[in-house]
C-alpha cells in the first residue's frame, strides 16, 4: 500500500488509542460550543461510511461521482446517527470502516481519473484521500489540544 493510503489508514490507530481514556473526558466538549472528542470520531466515521458506500464503489475511469453532501446537514445527520452508540462501539466502528475504506480506495487503479459533482477537476483515489487526510489532521489537532 502506498504512503498516502497508509497514512490515511493510520488514523484508525490514533483513534483506537482513545479507548484507553475515561469516557467522561471523551464526552466533554473540546471547547465551549464544540463537539466532544467522541462526536468528532462519529463525524469522521459518518464521512468514512458515506465515502465507502457512495463514492469508492463508483471510482471508475471517467466517472462523475455525486457532489459531496451539504456539510452542515451531513454533520447534523452524523450526530443523530451516532446517538445511542457507546464510546467503545463507535471507536470500533470508526476503526473498522476506516480499514475497509482504505482497502477499497487503494484497489482503485492508479491511472483511474474521475470527477465529483460535475466538476472539471479530475481526481485519482489518491488525490481524493488527500482531502480527507487534511480533514483528519484538523480534527486530530483538536483532539490533541483537548487532551493536553
Amino acid at each position: 500500500m502506498n504512503k498516502t493510503f497508509s497514512q490515511f489508514g493510520k488514523m484508525g490507530d490514533s483513534i483506537l488509542k482513545l479507548k484507553e481514556l475515561p469516557e467522561d473526558i471523551l464526552s466533554e466538549p473540546i471547547k465551549e460550543g464544540n463537539w466532544s472528542i467522541i462526536q468528532v470520531v462519529g463525524h469522521l466515521y459518518y464521512w468514512d461510511k458515506y465515502n465507502l458506500e457512495e463514492m469508492a464503489p463508483y471510482m471508475t475511469e471517467g466517472a462523475d461521482l455525486p457532489q459531496f453532501p451539504d456539510h452542515d446537514q451531513h454533520n447534523e445527520e452524523a450526530m443523530a446517527f451516532i446517538e445511542g452508540f457507546s464510546v467503545a462501539s463507535l471507536i470500533d466502528r470508526f476503526v473498522q470502516t476506516r480499514k475497509e475504506l482504505t482497502e477499497e480506495l487503494s484497489k482503485v487503479g492508479k491511472g483511474v481519473r474521475f470527477t465529483i459533482g460535475g466538476g472539471k477537476r479530475k481526481f485519482s483515489s489518491e488525490s481524493f484521500v488527500k482531502i480527507f487526510i487534511k480533514h483528519d489532521a484538523h480534527h486530530l489537532k483538536q483532539i490533541h489540544e483537548k487532551l493536553q
